[in-house]
């Protein structure tokens, strides 16, 4: 008479659970994949926005000192973006130019994401030696829609340019 040996194989059960734990794997490592493009997405943002502010702010210090102090002219100044970016058609682009160190009064322009300036308030004396410049940029992320903003702020003097 012949005995029967172990004979194994798998159950639908047993299969089911390991096609569970593979799925679940794979689900992880899927989202996790996501959650690192959605942070270098959201770097690419941030450094987007610091190249913008330094080119504006970078275009501004190179005025002359009669046309950084002319709320005309800076209005006209960014008409255009910053550079030709995509982030910079979806920011919102603010530059505030006031007397240095005494403030009186402030000339803040606005540039929306649609390309539309605004001058806020215009300062009525700006002074003829300092002026400290403040720009800075605002937008919503791409991805979560989670407002940032980035700013700097330079002192620029009445000088001879060389």
């Amino acid at each position: 008479m012949k005995t029967k040996g172990n004979e194994s194989g798998l159950t639908l059960i047993e299969v089911l659970v390991s096609a569970i734990i593979v799925a679940c794997f794979f689900g992880t490592i899927f989202e996790l994949s996501t959650a690192c493009l959605r942070y270098i997405d959201a770097s690419k943002e941030s450094v987007a926005a610091l190249e913008a502010i330094n080119d504006r702010t970078e275009a501004l210090r190179n005025l002359a000192f009669s046309d950084l102090t002319s709320t005309a002219y800076v209005q006209n100044l960014m008409a255009t973006a910053a550079n030709t970016s995509d982030f910079c058609k979806r920011a919102t682009e603010t530059v505030t130019i006031h007397g240095y160190p005494t403030v009186s009064g402030q000339t803040q322009i606005t540039r929306a994401p649609s390309g539309s300036v605004t001058v806020n308030s215009t300062a009525t004396n700006l002074g003829s030696t300092l002026v400290q410049v403040d720009v800075s940029t605002s937008w919503s992320l791409a991805l979560g829609g989670r407002p940032r903003s980035e700013q700097t702020s330079t002192i620029v003097s009445n000088g001879s340019k060389k």
